[in-house]
């Protein structure tokens, strides 16, 4: 039996659109599916050329320099791919595109054969599931920073916004904020992406090899240079570069970057001809500007040219809500690097972080995590794994109980019982109280314990 007579009828049926293309480029056949899709009528398409869809992937596969109108004819393969084209009425719609070239019995092209499934339905379900998901999930992370404060919120959104710009950023906090994690965010968001990303920390040299750092050297242009050197914003090209610790660059330097901010041309060192440069400017720092600019240690016209889009980031004290975020963060990281086995903290534990004002901010408590998972033994870190500078303020010590805060005077005389029994060596009463040795120095200095004048051996 002979189906030949029945393909019209098939194809008529078929739930996805058909779409036949002469090598030309125009359209020859069209299913009713088709129709219903892109809104046009069949009348509307034929002899048309195909390009009335405005198809998103042919766009990227269109190839002008070729003898042929279309990629596609040069690839000789199936194409595959998600797209949108759009209706009759101007609105997109997303398909899934299935194209192959149809050729004759000496092997010559035809023309072409597309498959379009309409998938709109399904982007959108897609696009509610990732809502949901971003709603949902309270552990997403963005580029490496935890903060689900609104605080936090908001900079991430700034961030964001500000990728997408050209302009330079300014980046302002207290030491371990993060501002680094800030910077590498905006070039990632950014256009630039694809291209380098260059840091410097103005803070760790001299004003001379600074200015080689930034903007090159050539040969013989001071002693010890014996070749060419590119500096970092030519290797910055087309890129970012994110100057750090900008408040300690020297004033002759910042003369210096002033013009290639205003006019994208430097100097290299030892030599006179002006080098054009593109790059983003992304800078950051931890002291107060305007302060500087009134001592004369800072060119106020400078600050206004990097100040264009200011991202100040809160300290710790200020979103104390994200540290209950960044501790499981942390603790998650560290036990799968194998690191210990620590799954938690106390509640005890939990408070004292709480209480803490974190002067060193993200990067101390990070600091204080690692710190507790090599001297925890247990499970949970308690007030005893903790770095003496975070349970100085909150833990009892030897006259606690005079200011209303109960000792643990068991523990204490558990402690005393066991260095007496010892005679002093710290690591058989650990042995003793089934603990580590780090734990009972770590007690010592908690209940004030001085063998000398306490323990009677």
């Amino acid at each position: 039996m002979s189906f030949n007579i029945y393909c019209k009828d098939i194809v008529e049926i078929m739930h996805e659109g058909l779409l036949v293309v002469a090598e030309d480029g125009t359209v020859q056949m069209v299913n009713k599916a088709l129709e219903d899709i892109t809104g046009y009528s069949r009348e509307e398409l034929l002899d048309k050329p195909c390009t009335i869809f405005k198809c998103d992937a042919c766009k990227i596969m269109r190839k002008t320099s070729s003898d042929h109108w279309c990629r596609l004819f040069e690839k000789k393969k199936i194409l595959k791919k998600k797209c949108h084209i759009m209706r009759k009425d101007g609105s997109y719609v997303t398909v899934f595109k299935t194209a192959s070239i149809l050729y004759d019995d000496d092997g010559r092209p035809l023309g072409s054969v597309e498959i379009m499934t309409d998938i709109s339905e399904l982007d959108v379900l897609d696009t509610k599931v990732q809502q949901l998901s971003r709603m949902l999930d309270q552990d997403t992370v963005f580029h490496g920073m935890v903060g689900h404060s609104s605080r936090m919120r908001k900079v991430f959104q700034l961030i964001e916004k500000a990728a997408q710009s050209d302009f330079p950023v300014f980046i302002f906090g207290e030491s371990g904020t993060g501002k680094e994690l800030v910077a590498r965010a905006i070039h990632e968001l950014g256009p630039r992406s694809k291209e380098p990303y260059v840091q410097v920390n103005c803070a760790a040299l001299s004003q001379s090899l600074l200015e080689s750092e930034l903007f090159g050297h050539v040969k013989g242009a001071f002693t010890g240079a014996v070749q060419h050197r590119k500096g970092r914003f030519e290797v910055a090209n087309k890129g970012d570069i994110f100057l750090d610790e900008i408040g300690d660059l020297p004033m002759p330097v910042q003369v210096k970057l002033l013009r290639v901010l205003e006019n994208k041309t430097f100097e290299r060192v030892g030599e006179s001809r002006s080098v054009f440069v593109d790059v983003r400017f992304i800078t950051a720092t931890n002291k107060h500007l305007p302060s500087l600019i009134e001592q004369d240690k800072f060119r106020e016209d400078l600050f206004y040219r990097i100040n264009v889009i200011p991202i100040h980031l809160p300290a710790l004290r200020e979103r104390k809500e994200d540290i209950p975020h960044l501790v499981d963060f942390f603790i998650k990281r560290l036990s799968k690097a194998g690191k210990g086995k620590v799954k938690g903290l106390s509640p005890k534990a939990m408070k004292i972080f709480m209480d803490y004002s974190w002067p060193g901010n993200v990067r101390e408590l990070k600091s204080a995590l690692e710190y507790s998972f090599v001297v925890a033994d247990t499970d949970l870190v308690t007030p005893d794994h903790l770095p003496d500078n975070l349970t100085a303020k909150s833990a009892p010590g030897p006259d606690d109980s005079s200011l209303g805060r109960p000792v643990d005077l068991n523990q204490k005389n558990e402690l005393i019982d066991a260095l007496r029994q010892s005679k002093g060596n710290k690591s058989q009463a650990a042995r003793i109280l089934g603990i580590n040795r780090v734990t009972v120095l770590n007690r010592m200095r908690k209940y004030g314990i001085d063998l000398k004048k306490d323990i009677v051996f």
